[in-house]
């Protein structure tokens, strides 16, 4: 019988810079949310529909007021239990999208329901809190827990999974408004490639294929021969953003390579390179 496949070591984040960047892609996000409701067709953009079915710009704003909002609500309230990891947290987004998505719509009619300079206020009070609450993390003792709808969590890494809200859906927003060259930061870009790619090698455990994502990520992922030097055989190799909306569903396999006739985005070399079965990692 074949040896179980090795799960990766568990990567760490340094905390100092993880709120560091989330404080500064709070800051590109409020910038956006501020350019759009000052346009002078505001309203119509806040009705302009995004990528996420129902879900129009307005929704997808309210969704990353909540995702600044989670950080003070659920600060200092108990959470008990068995401490979940960035990738458990990833793998566990797969069953939330309908709670989610009703939250963001209850979200979009009460705090965010009203002008688009309410809309951009509403945003401000809740990344001023979460800002408020990153100067002052230093302080905070490093086993201190933070709950959330999936399971308790260190505050430390309960953070990175922001920069993974806050980069995927920035990058949603990017989308709906046509924006092209989205400034995310770059750190929040790192840690969300990084992060998303170790959920894949996690689920999908082995060495038969190396996942390159330059120049963040490169781990080995499904269950197979384990490559150890030389060329891999089979290696997948990607940038950041398309990762992260492969990885997210934003963009399928047939899409990312070319299969569909859009730009491939993505290079799959060797028999077993075919990942579609696996993707996406994150719901």
């Amino acid at each position: 019988m074949p040896p179980a496949a090795r799960r990766p070591r568990a990567r760490s984040y340094d905390p100092a810079r993880t709120r560091a960047a989330l404080a500064a892609q709070a800051e590109v996000l409020r910038t956006a949310v501020h350019r759009l409701c000052a346009n002078a067709d505001a309203e119509a953009l806040l009705a302009a529909p995004t990528r996420l079915g129902a879900w129009r710009i307005r929704e997808l704003v309210a969704h990353l007021g909540s995702v600044f909002d989670s950080v003070s609500q659920n600060l200092g309230l108990p959470a008990e239990g068995e401490l979940l990891s960035p990738t458990g947290w990833v793998s566990a987004t797969r069953t939330a999208a309908p709670a989610i998505a009703t939250y963001a719509q209850q979200q979009a009619e009460q705090a965010f329901g009203g002008t688009p300079a309410q809309v951009a206020a509403a945003l401000d009070t809740a990344v001023d809190r979460t800002l408020k609450i990153l100067a002052e993390a230093g302080d905070y003792a490093p086993e201190l827990r933070i709950p959330n709808r999936f399971g308790p969590m260190l505050f430390t890494d309960y953070l990175v999974t922001r920069l993974v809200e806050t980069v995927v859906h920035g990058d949603d927003l990017a989308a709906a408004l046509g924006i092209e060259a989205f400034p995310h930061e770059r750190q929040a870009l790192a840690a969300t490639t990084r992060l998303l790619a170790d959920a894949l090698a996690e689920q999908a455990p082995g060495g038969a294929v190396e996942l390159r994502i330059p120049p963040f990520a490169v781990v080995q992922c499904v269950a197979g021969p384990r490559h150890t030097r030389g060329t891999p055989p089979n290696v997948v190799e990607t940038a950041p953003l398309p990762w992260i909306r492969l990885a997210t569903g934003r963009t399928s396999w047939a899409q990312a390579t070319g299969q569909d006739g859009e730009v491939a985005e993505l290079t799959a070399s060797g028999e077993r390179s075919d990942l579609s079965s696996l993707l996406p990692v994150m719901g």
